[in-house]
């Protein structure tokens, strides 16, 4: 077990083998002040380019007049590349136009034929790992211990501890079985306070459930 750990707060966790801090991954509850992105504790972003607003980055049509939100959980994994397009990027489709005049006319902010209506948050649960450039689409709701796959576009309600890919993306698998799916979210190990997590490492990434259900705090 490592001496210590970084705490969530700090700006750049990640400290290399010359002693360099890495400007390229950050802690995003320490670099996001973003009235409409809530954000878990140590999930961690990369970028082979830092952006000077990782919100911005991120999440380019969420804005803080937005009426729909962004929520990632804890110890999520976000790679180089991820995009959130959030419900404030919609045209509206389902009639004859999509144009939207009423941005152009000061509209912002009515209710305009030509703008849609308030869209759905978009919630990513914990320990979810995005692979580079997948892009998630304005509403989707991620479970927890979701891995997606480089390059996906993700929409819709994506089950807990399942595999996707693609574009559109699909299931691939169930990283375990319902029942063993069910165990571990209602574990919630990303809950423990970190020095409990960092003790019980090793059970937690060799899936040893037996022994988390032991010991995890009543």
């Amino acid at each position: 077990m490592p001496n210590s750990f970084p705490p969530p707060h700090l700006r750049h966790p990640l400290i290399l083998p010359d002693g360099t801090t890495h400007i390229g991954t950050v802690f995003l509850k320490a670099v996001i002040d973003h009235p409409r992105i809530e954000v878990g504790e140590y999930t961690y972003a990369d970028a082979f380019d830092p952006p000077a607003n990782w919100a911005a980055r991120l999440a380019p049509y969420l804005h803080p007049q937005s009426s729909e939100r962004l929520v990632i959980g804890k110890f999520c994994q976000i790679a180089d590349g991820v995009e959130f397009i959030t419900a404030s990027a919609n045209h509206r489709y389902d009639g004859g136009s999509s144009y939207p005049f009423a941005l152009f006319d000061g509209g912002i902010g009515t209710e305009r034929a030509s703008l849609p209506r308030p869209g759905p948050d978009t919630v990513i649960g914990n320990d979810v790992w995005l692979g580079r450039r997948a892009m998630i689409l304005p509403g989707a709701q991620v479970g927890d211990g979701v891995i997606v796959g480089a390059g996906a576009v993700v929409a819709g309600e994506v089950p807990a501890y399942s595999i996707v890919a693609g574009n559109p993306a699909r299931v691939v698998r169930q990283r375990f079985a319902c029942r063993t799916a069910e165990r571990w979210q209602a574990l919630a190990w990303w809950d423990w306070p970190i020095a409990m997590i960092l003790e019980h490492e090793e059970a937690i990434c060799g899936g040893d459930l037996s022994v988390l259900e032991q010991v995890r705090p009543t």
